[in-house]
């Protein structure tokens, strides 16, 4: 393996940028994003690279593979000592990673943690990304640089790095996975470490309510700003889902779009599985999920009959996920028809309330409070329905997960969800799910309480419901597909 070696003839290179990715890091769907999309360029005509941190938590098993490139020193800001930037070297499945390395920043059990440290290692991860370019021989066309803990790589290459050759020509793309997080800490403090200028440091640039901010520094200085479904990228464009940088993705909505994210169907696979204790496919699901439930029931402690309607929900447990609407109305969710069954972690109040349910009638409602991959996947194979009810969501991956295994999203209408979910219309049959509008916890009871009546009055309906939801592709070939385009038209590639 050699770092400063490039692919030959008229290939374009591509670097992801991203604070984690699967298989080395995960907290979220960023991870999967990173993770997947760069396996679905063609190879003759994309050389996509990834780059990220080299966190001690990324298991052992490939870090002991990680292969020694080069290293040097880093000027940051007037507050800093020059900073150590190691770079390693990983090919994983075709694809080739890089990690930035510096003991003082990546050395912690999680990628993440005190906002403050989390600006300034990220101030330092986005400097040393362009700063290593040189130094292995790689010289992207285009950065793609995901979510705030990337925003300044395009502040950066706009203006310090411009007076290198090196860096003449690339482009940059940003994109949103979601606008909550961005990276905001008091003007001084990210000045003094991130060495950019103070004229930079303006309404019209980086600054946000006296503030300093990260990811608004790179959606300003982006070539081209991007979103993971289109419905969000709307959205974000009025006050109630902008997270107060609204007026600035208004102004650049010509160079911004929704793309929605896909899911990897050789991790979803209800036929293929190693999770799933009975496989099945469109053509045989109303033999073999029935098994599914039942294996689940007994596993959960729940009350043993394929007949009861099963309702899933895997989600962090935070507010933004519609928790608040669950918990008003859980006892009617629940009735005697009806199982509930949680996975998540995440706010204590949530946490407890699925606890206490659950042991108020623990032969309908299962409510584990941890992330176990292994029983999400039987869940998936078990579940009638699948409840998604959040107050805003990006893109969502749960509700395409469902739809691989023939378990009918219930979701709001909003971003992503309401781009994957089409509700199912009975005068037309037509329609992979259900969904709700509003941010109330009875209209979101009354659409469940719909799709109960179809499952135990209108089987035939619902049976046919599910092999749509099943057909339906949610695989990365299309999104890479719409990425493609948009590389090609920023390269000015014609053909």
């Amino acid at each position: 393996m050699c770092s400063k070696s490039t692919i030959t003839g008229t290939s374009k290179k591509v670097l992801f940028a991203a604070s984690e990715c699967v298989p080395f890091i995960k907290t979220g769907g960023l991870a999967d994003v990173c993770g997947a999309l760069p396996k679905w360029f063609r190879k003759d005509d994309w050389d996509v690279r990834v780059v990220i941190p080299n966190y001690t938590c990324i298991p052992d098993h490939f870090r002991n593979e990680f292969q020694y490139v080069t290293h040097f020193y880093m000027h940051m800001g007037p507050a800093l000592p020059d900073k150590y930037v190691g770079v390693l070297e990983y090919e994983h499945e075709g694809i080739h990673y890089y990690f930035i390395d510096n003991m003082e920043y990546f050395d912690s059990p999680t990628p993440y943690g005190n906002i403050r440290f989390d600006v300034e290692k990220f101030c330092f991860f986005s400097k040393a990304v362009l700063s290593m370019l040189p130094q292995i021989g790689f010289q992207p066309d285009l950065i793609h640089c995901h979510d705030w803990e990337t925003g300044l790589i395009p502040v950066y290459l706009k203006n310090e790095f411009q007076g290198d050759m090196f860096f003449w020509g690339m482009k940059t793309i940003m994109t949103i996975h979601n606008l909550r997080f961005q990276g905001v800490w008091d003007i001084e403090t990210v000045q003094s470490i991130s060495g950019l200028p103070e004229y930079l440091f303006t309404p019209d640039k980086l600054e946000y309510k006296k503030d300093a901010n990260m990811l608004k520094g790179g959606l300003v200085y982006a070539d081209y700003i991007t979103t993971v479904s289109e419905t969000y990228a709307n959205e974000i464009q009025m006050p109630y889902y902008g997270e107060g940088l609204d007026g600035l993705l208004n102004a650049r909505r010509l160079d911004m779009q929704g793309i929605v994210n896909g899911i990897d169907y050789s991790i979803y696979d209800p036929m293929t599985d190693p999770q799933v204790h009975y496989h099945y496919d469109v053509h045989n699901f109303r033999r073999q999920k029935p098994l599914n439930k039942e294996r689940l029931q007994k596993e959960l402690g729940l009350t043993v009959d394929k007949k009861k309607f099963m309702i899933a929900l895997v989600s962090r447990l935070t507010d933004q996920k519609g928790l608040d609407l669950v918990n008003h109305v859980i006892e009617g969710i629940s009735d005697e028809f009806t199982q509930f069954v949680v996975v998540g972690t995440g706010e204590s109040r949530y946490e407890d309330a699925f606890r206490y349910f659950a042991g108020k009638h623990p032969d309908r409602i299962s409510a584990n409070i941890c992330y176990n991959d292994e029983l999400v996947h039987r869940l998936l194979a078990a579940s009638d329905a699948f409840l998604v009810p959040s107050q805003f969501e990006p893109c969502g991956l749960t509700q395409m997960m469902a739809c691989r295994y023939g378990s009918l999203p219930i979701v709001r209408e909003t971003g992503g969800l309401r781009d994957t979910v089409h509700p199912y219309n009975e005068y037309e049959n037509s329609g992979n799910g259900f969904s709700f509008t509003n941010y109330n916890a009875h209209e979101m009871l009354g659409i469940i309480n719909y799709a109960k009546q179809v499952y135990f009055e209108k089987k035939r309906d619902w049976n046919r419901i599910v092999e749509r939801a099943m057909s339906i592709d949610f695989s990365w070939k299309v999104s890479a597909n719409r990425y493609e385009g948009l590389y090609r038209y920023l390269l000015g590639m014609t053909d």
